[in-house]
């Protein structure tokens, strides 16, 4: 990252960092914590893989099956939240936004850059978090139809660097992302 005391220097180091968990595997920014409210408001935490990153759209794609539990929580309840948390560079990023749902037509592009050997993650039956009678009692079929986009339209980004002088700074789409130094 670069100069850590400056606010723009310090949001762009944080997208580079998502930039590369977009594109590097290896990445831990690869793989955020996607964070939801159920119907019934219980809190709803699991790894998800990030597939798209656009700095000046202010947005972040996941992909998932459409009978998940976050499908279920985000149609309740559309915000969601993601953590990402990369050792190496002593830094935690929080995003929180709105989460649009996108099925059918509209994410042929995106189901066509599915590897075959992942599609299928989007398809499993019954489907995620039935009760099973066996430890492998399910099917991981590719079905199409299941496959969702889940992008994330971000409202606000908290980054917090640990050194020995902690850095915090929350920025806002609403303040075309200037961002504001927080006590950490």
């Amino acid at each position: 990252m670069s100069d850590l005391n400056d606010l723009a220097a310090f949001l762009n180091g944080a997208w580079q960092h998502i930039a590369r968990g977009v594109a590097d595997a290896k990445s831990p920014a690869r793989y955020p914590t996607f964070v939801t409210v159920s119907p019934d408001g219980v809190p709803q935490a699991r790894t998800v893989a990030l597939r798209g990153a656009s700095q000046s759209a202010g947005t972040l794609e996941v992909h998932t099956d459409t009978q998940t539990d976050k499908i279920t929580a985000l149609r309740a309840n559309d915000l969601a939240a993601l953590h990402i948390w990369l050792p190496r560079a002593d830094l935690q990023i929080r995003l929180t936004g709105r989460t649009e749902i996108l099925t059918g037509p509209q994410v042929d592009a995106a189901w066509a850059r599915v590897p075959a050997a992942s599609r299928v993650s989007y398809g499993t039956m019954p489907a995620p978090g039935t009760p099973i009678g066996h430890v492998y009692a399910y099917e991981k079929p590719p079905l199409r139809d299941r496959f969702a986009v889940l992008v994330c339209h971000l409202a606000q980004i908290d980054l917090v660097h640990l050194d020995s002088r902690h850095r915090r700074a929350v920025f806002d789409r609403v303040d075309d992302w200037r961002g504001t130094w927080v006590a950490p």
